[in-house]
């Protein structure tokens, strides 16, 4: 690896260990670089914003969770639906970084963010879409191009809803219990599950 790769990597795994612990509005890029080896100005020869550095991290996430998806169809020759859905919401239930950037406001991310970056992104965002629709190919073959989008279309925004529902903090259940609501919790797996059997019929 060259060394303005490792410096990226640098970066990005900075960036990843402070958002594991605050919120996106809380990192700075000069709390990046104190979790770095060089300054705050040497960042700028590599990520120009902060939403370059997590939409890089976000290119990362997607990227693991598409070898996961790979991996559901390399390794079985076949899959009822109800398989399937607890297959491909497995591959989500360890994976709350990529589902709370998926929770983030994406427009202010990547209208942040250079074209190339952006291109770099949408790229392992293809990748991931892909993924899901060779699954859908191999195991429904009777399932027309036309439900293949229409379950595409539905569950890549379903998923951008799962964090938020799985992940309820005290000041929330607070909040909706003086307000009257009823809240059943779900884990991101039970979640992920019951959309994406729904979304199979």
């Amino acid at each position: 690896m060259e060394h303005s790769d490792l410096r990226k990597e640098e970066i990005i795994k900075a960036c990843t260990d402070l958002y594991d612990k605050y919120n996106f509005k809380d990192i700075t890029i000069k709390l990046i670089s104190e979790q770095t080896t060089f300054s705050r100005p040497s960042i700028y020869n590599y990520f120009e914003t902060k939403e370059e550095i997590f939409l890089a991290l976000f290119q990362k996430e997607y990227e693991k969770w598409q070898d996961e998806v790979d991996a559901i169809r390399n390794n079985n020759e076949s899959l009822t639906k109800d398989e399937f859905a607890e297959k491909l919401a497995h591959t989500l239930e360890d994976k709350e970084r990529l589902l709370k950037l998926l929770s983030m406001n994406m427009y202010d991310l990547e209208e942040n963010s250079r074209i190339e970056r952006l291109t770099e992104f949408k790229k392992a965002y293809g990748n991931a879409v892909h993924a899901v629709r060779l699954c859908l190919n191999k195991f429904f073959k009777d399932m027309s191009e036309e439900d293949t989008i229409e379950f595409i279309y539905s569950f890549f925004p379903f998923m951008f809803g799962i964090y938020p529902y799985a992940s309820v903090t005290k000041k929330q259940k607070q909040a909706m219990e003086e307000a009257g609501i009823k809240y059943k919790y779900f884990t991101i797996y039970e979640i992920a599950y019951m959309g994406i059997r729904k979304l199979l019929g």
